[in-house]
């Protein structure tokens, strides 16, 4: 047996005691992957002392970590890897202040890449276009002949221009699909706007069928490598579908792993027929069952299903409890009728229920389906969560604390660099009661900090710089938003660690540094307990290690 003793470090193990809310520690050692000890450095070599004495001689290697900072590996509760991976490789627009730096990027783009049959881009808000009214005519200006989607900053819209309207075949006899929007002028001809499930099933579907199965390897690959140069060592798919479940499959198959162990959530889509949509469940149950029997369990767990019950504030697609300021409302995807049922037969079979809910009336919504599992099939542990809550009542926050359910959010969606159109379609005192973390921490809510990569960057340490401080980190020189919400720093770190197994289920395995579990951790170049906050905006990842072996080191 072969035991690495690591020194010299500020150790955060993510594993308080109310002797220590903040514990840290000195040293650790790992051995076969797992933690062995933790602690000073004289109470690790006496651990490691006596694993000699009951187990023979163990070869020991020791790592001075020169003063280091170590934490568990972050677990990204909140992704979507191949859409990630995509993005890494298309036209980034999140920076672009106008239409005319957009129009300019995917110029040039076109020009780097004139043979590709589209062009691809990625991250647009609804801030840096005029009156937030993307159209089909501003990309036609610069690319009239070459098809051009755009997915936006959070994923539930899809600009294009006239030559994709013409490639999707959508015009003005294309219906709307339940839960979605083709958004049509005065004369019912498509602008070239797909909101919510108009652009998963039509852009989006159009999109997959185009690429090969070594595309989307070649997506997860990419993603796997960018996670671990920032410390992830674990993540919740939040997108999975039949594609990824191949692909995820023919990596393990060639490498004999992951490059760290995931768990997932398939996506259901209202259909309309509920008997269709109970089966699409069901389907999943079978499928979780079938990977969980394999040797594939150990990196690729299927923990549920997903239910996108509203859109975004941004785009007035997130359900409210009162009106946009505009005096538009938006009506759920899911509606309580629709979801009912589904949810009902996924909880009876054991799924974890994750429910996308931005708007505070589709949060209540959201309870009222847990509640509604807990009458049908009776108590047992369950560990449902709701995706994002944005706008929330302080009611919803209470019962979700009675529930037991997870509150999975991500700081980096409410940089203040990305809220002044989210605030300007609130219109009153919601705008500025957006987020609330604080309430969350009050109720007693679990809580975990993901970053729901491609819709808003998927580095650890400024998402946890905009936890720790409410401040951007895309333009700092911007106000905060509202900074009491702030986290402490171990707060802000349990959170996106072991939080972040907790709520993938994920926390008997991983999530803190602890004997017995999983080595996954990261070694940070700044101390987060001690630092001002701005020096995360500098910092970053020298190691990541993934059950004990060292996946990711600084050049």
């Amino acid at each position: 047996m072969t035991t690495t003793l690591f020194t010299n470090a500020v150790v955060f193990t993510a594993d308080p005691t109310p002797e220590q809310p903040e514990p840290v520690a000195e040293a650790f050692a790992v051995s076969d992957g797992r933690f062995v000890a933790v602690g000073s450095l004289d109470d690790v070599r006496t651990v490691i002392g006596a694993v000699a004495d009951g187990a023979g001689s163990p070869s020991v290697t020791e790592v001075d970590l020169a003063g280091a900072f170590v934490a568990p590996g972050v677990i990204d509760s909140h992704t979507h890897l191949v859409g990630f991976g995509d993005s890494l490789a298309r036209v980034q627009l999140r920076d672009c202040a106008s239409l005319a730096e957009m129009q300019e990027r995917l110029v040039a783009a076109r020009a780097a890449a004139p043979d590709a049959p589209r062009v691809l881009g990625s991250g647009w808000l609804f801030d840096a276009i005029a009156e937030g009214r993307p159209t089909a005519a501003m990309l036609d200006a610069v690319l009239p002949d070459v098809p051009v989607y755009l997915d936006a900053n959070d994923f539930h819209s899809v600009w294009v221009n006239s030559a994709a309207l013409a490639e999707l075949g959508i015009d003005a006899s294309t219906p709307n699909p339940v839960g979605g929007e083709v958004v049509r002028d005065a004369a019912g001809q498509a602008t070239g706007l797909l909101l919510e499930t108009a652009g998963t099933q039509y852009a989006w579907a159009f999109l997959g069928a185009q690429s090969t199965p070594e595309d989307v390897v070649a997506a997860l690959d990419r993603a796997f490598a960018t996670y671990l140069e920032t410390g992830v060592t674990g993540a919740t798919e939040m997108s999975l579908n039949a594609a990824e479940v191949a692909a995820l499959r023919t990596i393990i198959a060639r490498d004999g792993r992951l490059p760290f162990p995931i768990t997932a959530h398939w996506i259901l889509e209202p259909t309309g027929d509920t008997a269709q949509d109970v089966a699409g469940g069901a389907a999943i149950t079978a499928l979780r069952d079938e990977i969980a029997a394999g040797p594939e369990s150990e990196w690729l767990r299927i923990a549920g299903v997903k239910f996108i019950m509203d859109g975004v504030i941004d785009a007035c697609t997130a359900t409210m409890i009162s009106p946009y300021a505009d005096g538009s409302n938006a009506e759920p995807i899911w509606t309580a009728d629709r979801i009912m049922p589904v949810a009902e037969a996924a909880d009876r079979d054991g799924l974890q229920i994750a429910m996308h809910a931005i708007g505070d009336r589709t949060s209540q919504i959201a309870l009222d389906v847990v509640e509604h599992c807990v009458r049908a099939n009776g108590p047992r542990p369950r560990r449902h969560r709701i995706e994002h809550l944005e706008s929330v009542a302080d009611d919803t926050i209470v019962r979700m604390g009675e529930l037991g359910v997870v509150a999975s959010m991500q700081p980096v969606h409410c940089d203040p660099a990305v809220l002044d159109n989210w605030k300007a379609q609130l219109g009153d005192e919601r705008q500025e009661l957006g987020f609330p973390w604080q309430k969350f921490r009050a109720a007693g809510v679990a809580m975990t900090l993901g970053t729901d990569a491609p819709t808003a960057p998927h580095e650890a340490l400024p998402n946890l710089y905009i936890a720790l401080t409410g401040a951007s980190v895309l333009a700092p020189e911007r106000d905060p938003y509202h900074p009491e919400r702030a986290f402490t720093p171990a707060e802000a770190l349990t959170a996106l660690t072991a939080g972040g197994a907790f709520a993938g289920e994920m926390d008997g395995t991983t999530g803190r540094i602890r004997p017995g579990l999983s080595a996954d951790f990261m070694v940070l170049d700044v101390n987060p307990l001690e630092a001002e906050p701005t020096a995360l905006l500098d910092s970053r990842v020298q190691r990541t290690y993934v059950r004990g072996e060292e996946r990711y080191r600084a050049a």
